[in-house]
């Protein structure tokens, strides 16, 4: 296993990645794309329907499949919130396969908790990561639903 450099953060510059209110750093990916070039995550979720391939920093599989909601409602809530408090110090890194329904979902749900109000959480996500983020109405009423 890679031992990766903790103490970098990621650049705001880099594709993907979103500044949260409190200035924590994420990134969103479609795990489609071949991995940027760059720093590597420290801590990722994948945000999938079938387990993902191992990689070499530490992760996460949260169950979810394409177009649909997270399979453990409970589960997502104990790894996002986890991940918006890894992002602090962190690389943290959410990723479904095409990068904007799932992970823009995920990602709405970590502005949540950083303080955005969930009714405007989605717009955020749109705003600040991918125009197309967040894709069928249930995953927006997930979003709405989110408490911090």
């Amino acid at each position: 296993m890679i031992e990766p450099d903790t103490a970098a953060p990621w650049d705001v510059a880099d594709p993907g990645v979103l500044r949260l209110p409190s200035g924590r750093l994420v990134r969103g990916r479609g795990l489609r794309r071949s991995m940027p070039p760059g720093t590597t995550p420290t801590y990722a979720i994948y945000l999938l329907g079938k387990q993902p391939p191992a990689v070499a920093w530490e992760a996460a599989w949260l169950r979810w499949p394409d177009f649909r909601l997270p399979a453990d409602r409970a589960e997502a809530r104990r790894l996002l919130t986890g991940a918006w408090d890894r992002a602090g110090t962190d690389r943290v890194e959410l990723a479904c396969e095409g990068g904007r329904g799932r992970t823009g979902t995920a990602l709405a749900c970590l502005a949540v908790l950083d303080g955005v109000p969930a009714a405007e959480a989605v717009d955020f996500v749109r705003a600040h990561y991918d125009l197309r983020a967040v894709e069928t109405p249930w995953q927006k009423r997930y979003v709405r639903n989110f408490t911090a």
